[in-house]
């Protein structure tokens, strides 16, 4: 295997990763830095009101996401499965 290859299949997996993560990442900051501006201005400083709203929303992104992030790991298996002959 060349060197360039294995940098690649890295990158692309990387890439598909960070992809496939980033919604859920994304939901989990927006509402957390809600929740703690609500909590700053509130003066409420209570672990769990920050937590639960971002694990249900989290939750909630990654079921509607599913069926994205299931094609998008199927496209980038299938790749890297049909090109194992051509990398060895």
């Amino acid at each position: 295997m060349n060197p360039d290859v294995a940098v690649d299949l890295g990158r692309e997996a990387v890439n598909v990763a960070l992809a496939v993560g980033s919604p859920a990442l994304v939901a989990g900051l927006v509402v957390g830095l809600v929740v703690g501006l609500l909590q700053a201005i509130t003066q409420i400083q209570e672990q769990t009101v920050s937590f639960v709203p971002k694990l249900v929303v989290t939750v909630l992104v990654l079921s509607l996401a599913l069926p994205w992030i299931v094609q998008e790991m199927v496209h980038y298996s299938r790749e890297v499965i049909t090109n194992i002959p051509n990398t060895l």
